[in-house]
């Protein structure tokens, strides 16, 4: 036989001091959890969404990351006329491209921080039709002319349109503000490839990556097969897609571990408040628990009765803390690129997944917080109790 829902319920109410201290507890801890999780998703999501499916980039041959690779002017001709490479107007659609680090002030705080500034080919926007002028104008090839991502320009001082700023030895002029559609692209400077080397008085006609737009995604085998095979070039190629998400690994792998262990010290704490809200229930119930004994009720029954109790605790501190953190949803924060070793911007994405697992885990501390009280009020001795009434 079991015990009705509704007394449940009302013992919540009864003690409902203590019943918020548990609630209060749980969602909290749930807050930390879900808003640290959402970081990470959001730092991660930034940079896969970066790359495109009918995208590949090409690295030399060892490289794990664009700031470790190098190539010359003769391996991008041959790349350029792979198999699989998407043309327009007969010129393939590729853009060969030079990656640096420069630091600039902060508006918030004027201290600096370090932007990447992208040399890229003038095709640049057929190559990666996803990013956009919104703006100005793009660069003319040739000038030190520079188009800023739309994250930098509401980040960093001196980047409106018309300004100069210098970096690298060169004095260079803002003429266009870009829109990646919230990429890690957002959060750089570009510019003319060529003008960059002369600046950073790097050798001619060196790059560091090969951005190629391919014919389609089911191009991409061919293409890397034709380039990977051939003895005059020693390069990787990679799915863009592919390439963003292993750079993306590392720092929200550190954030979501961050967060665990700042959810689990914080889950000890709620768990313990659990723990000493149903005791006291089971205490101060001694003689209602004997009663339902003595009137049928089982020892399961009665585990089932406390279960459902915290249960419900930890639910509403569950629901609480997702709701508490619902406001954070799209925020934009900024963090290193360890990658790169450049200011990445990004927003944190609260997501219904993340929601489900906050809750699954404000259950989960319900359970262990539960466990215990039920099964010593179980073992409640009925005749001890009941002369006590």
């Amino acid at each position: 036989m079991a015990i009705p829902l509704s007394y449940n319920l009302r013992s919540l109410g009864v003690r409902w001091s203590s019943t918020l201290v548990a609630v209060i507890g749980i969602a909290g801890t749930v807050g930390v959890f879900v808003a640290m999780l959402a970081l990470a998703h959001g730092f991660k999501a930034t940079l896969v969404h970066s790359g495109l499916p009918e995208n590949a980039i090409v690295l030399r041959g060892g490289a794990t990351s664009e700031m470790m690779s190098g190539m010359g002017l003769d391996q991008v001709k041959v790349i350029e006329d792979a198999p699989g490479v998407a043309r327009k107007n007969g010129q393939p659609l590729v853009s060969p491209e030079v990656v640096v680090v420069a630091a600039f002030p902060l508006k918030s705080t004027g201290t600096d921080a370090n932007v990447q500034v992208r040399g890229v080919s003038p095709q640049i926007f057929d190559v990666r039709p996803n990013v956009h002028i919104s703006a100005g104008r793009s660069f003319v090839p040739g000038h030190n002319e520079l188009i800023v991502g739309r994250n930098v320009h509401s980040t960093y001082a001196g980047f409106d349109l018309g300004q100069t700023v210098r970096f690298g030895g060169g004095t260079w002029t803002v003429v266009g503000v870009f829109d990646a559609g919230g990429s890690a692209f957002d959060s750089e400077l570009w510019c003319d490839s060529a003008i960059l080397d002369q600046v950073y008085k790097r050798p001619q006609n060196s790059f560091q990556s090969l951005t190629v737009h391919l014919e389609s995604v089911d191009a991409f085998n061919k293409f890397k097969d034709a380039v990977t095979t051939d003895p005059r070039l020693t390069v990787q190629v990679q799915r863009e897609l592919d390439y963003y998400e292993k750079q993306s690994r590392t720092m929200s792998m550190l954030i979501t571990v961050l967060g665990g262990l700042v959810a689990a010290v914080m889950a000890i704490g709620a768990i313990l408040g659990a723990l000493n809200t149903m005791y006291s229930a089971v205490s101060e119930r001694g003689r209602e628990i004997a009663t339902m004994r003595a009137l049928g009720f089982g020892a399961g029954s009665v585990v089932t009765s406390f279960m459902i109790e915290a249960i419900c605790i930890a639910v509403i501190g569950g629901a609480l803390g997702c709701i508490a953190v619902l406001p954070i949803n799209g925020l934009t924060t900024g963090t290193m690129n360890f990658q790169t070793f450049s200011h990445l911007a990004f927003a944190f994405q609260v997501t219904p997944q993340l929601i489900i697992g906050g809750l699954i885990f404000s259950i989960l501390m319900g359970i262990v917080g539960g466990v215990p009280p039920a099964v010593r009020a179980s073992r409640a001795r009925i005749a001890v109790a009941l002369r006590e009434l």
